[in-house]
């Protein structure tokens, strides 16, 4: 299948020609190993250690295979040293995916779905079914809203969940989909491919000539850039999770809330829209409402299983903070908070991630109280 979706002599040629690249894909002793050491390696020709933490193992080598800046540490120290120009790491069934440049440079999903959509020719499979349209998940940033919005291609905004993906392509209307947990797909399979997503980006290494940081800095020239983060809180005690979560709904959806200006430093924001994320499949016309109507013990505790919450406080020049809960940890509830904000200054578009949303982070965590209502000083994660 990937033979028909890609053009693996141009593949062959990057990792492996006369001028070749370095890839250095740790598969974090996940599924997707052998077909890193097959396709990769054996297919393609990239050298030998270029396929790291290969073997499958039930334990996962005692780490935790998810492919983050924190957990894939190994991956991301390896990069920093600059020997390899492309690095990937894949959690455990292999269907998410992490890509990091030469030095370590950190592609954010929410951005590496927009990359692969701005250059999509570059794979033979779409240039033969053309591009029906694309999507995300809510919360995932709006960077594949720019790439869709001037090269006039449908976008689709769902709640998290792949299935919601999967209707709009067996309708026909999704071609490329993507969500900022990382996780990057297309219609070739009804679920997110961490393996077929670092193909794309290859593809478009060998298509543009062009280092992954130089791609990245060309395409927010062009299309702005959306800094975004997401701060994970795992663990935390679920009662306090839930009553911090229904605090803030309450607070949120006072009538005095929209239009309240928060300040933080020298930024401020004026909120325009304070909503619960709800979406009606263009599809099958089914709603999903991330809100628990009666608000029972219940009801919380089944929003959290199912990850349902989608707090949004939008403010006057689009930028977003989300919060949403959800139970899918292995202890407690896991709170995620999500700062998105755009930025098309081109003297400000460079800067770094954390820096830039800092005063948006610190409003949010004023307005939900977070860290005083869970306990909590800081998130596990930050991603």
């Amino acid at each position: 299948m990937l033979r028909g979706i890609f053009d693996f002599n141009a593949l062959k040629q990057l990792v492996s020609g006369a001028n070749h690249i370095k890839v250095r894909l740790d598969a974090m002793h996940g599924v997707v190993g052998p077909y890193v050491k097959k396709i990769v390696c054996e297919e393609l020709g990239a050298a030998a250690d270029g396929a790291f933490n290969c073997v499958p193992k039930e334990d996962f080598g005692g780490h935790h295979p998810d492919p983050n800046l924190t957990y894939a540490s190994d991956l991301v120290n390896a990069m920093k040293g600059g020997e390899y120009d492309l690095g990937a790491a894949f959690d455990g069934d292999g269907d998410r995916n992490m890509v990091l440049g030469k030095h370590g440079f950190f592609v954010n999903p929410s951005d590496s779905v927009a990359i692969i959509a701005a250059n999509i020719t570059c794979i033979p499979y779409f240039q033969k079914t053309g591009v029906k349209g694309l999507a995300r998940s809510m919360p995932t940033s709006g960077a594949l809203d720019n790439v869709a919005k001037a090269l006039k291609m449908n976008l689709y905004e769902t709640p998290t969940g792949w299935k919601f993906f999967g209707n709009l392509m067996d309708a026909g209307k999704l071609s490329l989909c993507g969500e900022e947990s990382f996780g990057t797909g297309s219609d070739h399979i009804r679920e997110k491919d961490g393996l077929w997503a670092v193909l794309a980006w290859m593809s478009i290494l060998a298509h543009r000539k062009q280092s992954v940081e130089e791609i990245m800095k060309d395409h927010w020239n062009k299309f702005g850039r959306n800094f975004f983060t997401r701060y994970d809180y795992e663990e935390v005690d679920s009662d306090k999770a839930n009553t911090m979560i229904k605090e803030l709904e309450a607070k949120m959806f006072d009538k005095s809330f929209v239009g309240q200006k928060f300040s933080s430093g020298d930024k401020s924001y004026e909120v325009a829209v304070s909503d619960n994320f709800a979406y009606i499949d263009p599809v099958d016309g089914s709603v999903s409402k991330n809100q628990v109507k009666d608000g029972t013990k219940k009801a919380s505790r089944e929003a959290s299983q199912h990850g349902t919450w989608g707090l949004r406080i939008i403010f006057s020049d689009g930028s977003r903070i989300i919060f949403r809960l959800s139970g899918t940890g292995s202890a407690g509830a896991t709170v995620r908070l999500y700062i998105d904000s755009y930025e098309k200054d081109p003297a400000k578009i460079y800067g770094d991630a954390q820096v830039m949303l800092k005063p948006l982070v610190e409003i949010a965590l004023k307005i939900s109280g977070l860290h005083e209502k869970t306990g909590r000083t800081g998130p596990t994660v930050i991603t």
